[in-house]
């Protein structure tokens, strides 16, 4: 089954420091259509004013995953990390038995405009524990770049969960990606960078091709990319 979901009909607030919108049920927005995809709970697209930020707050048992896209952003732990998230990072967090974090934008000029993305952990009580590596954009250009998976893989940040993240500059190119087969998948463009996504589905010997981001079953194939005009 394919589902189908535009970005406009996301939930999501501007409150003037912090404009965000969430593709599933998260604080505020409540859709029970829309409660997370398998493990995967919560993509919020956010853009965060000059000096705006999120103070010290708590997380546990979550695999969090932050991907900047623009711009640049702090973040501080109590477990004694602190650090600049830059355009194509991966950062995890891990927030296991319970761990305080803060992000903020550091600039006085600029945005910054990121993904933030919780994946369910596959038990709880992990211990907390923080990654960060830079992914350069050639590796993500006209292909799928690994950025998250259950055991590091290519390079990429560990997260306890069966699930992997991947990440792909596609610009005037298009990116293919081979998908194992009974493996479910969600695609989410950048709503800045891309007017259009389009895919293809081999299954069965047929194919069909659809528009505009989505959460779809046993894809076997897909390819991504922008317009060319």
């Amino acid at each position: 089954m394919i589902q189908i979901r535009p970005g406009s009909e996301r939930g999501g607030s501007d409150s003037g420091w912090l404009d965000t919108r969430h593709t599933f049920s998260f604080d505020q927005y409540r859709d029970p259509r829309w409660m997370g995809f398998r493990s995967l709970r919560v993509i919020n697209e956010d853009v965060i004013a000059p000096g705006g930020a999120f103070p010290m707050h708590p997380h546990r048992d979550m695999e969090i995953i932050t991907y900047v896209l623009e711009g640049a952003l702090a973040h501080k732990d109590n477990m004694g990390n602190g650090s600049i998230i830059h355009p194509g990072d991966g950062q995890r967090m891990s927030a296991g038995t319970g761990v305080r974090h803060s992000e903020a934008n550091p600039s006085a000029k600029e945005s910054v405009h990121l993904l933030q993305i919780w994946i369910a952990p596959d038990r709880k009580g992990h211990d907390p524990s923080y990654e960060q590596k830079p992914f350069s954009q050639s590796e993500k250009r006209g292909r799928f770049r690994l950025i998250a998976s259950p055991d590091g893989t290519d390079g990429s940040v560990t997260i306890h969960q069966d699930a992997k993240l991947y990440a792909t500059f596609a610009g005037r190119r298009r990116a293919d990606q081979v998908q194992h087969r009974g493996r479910q998948v969600c695609l989410v463009a950048d709503r800045q960078r891309f007017s259009r996504v389009e895919w293809t589905i081999a299954k069965a010997g047929r194919r069909s091709r659809h528009q505009r981001g989505a959460g779809s079953h046993h894809i076997r194939r897909r390819r991504l990319r922008s317009p060319t005009v």
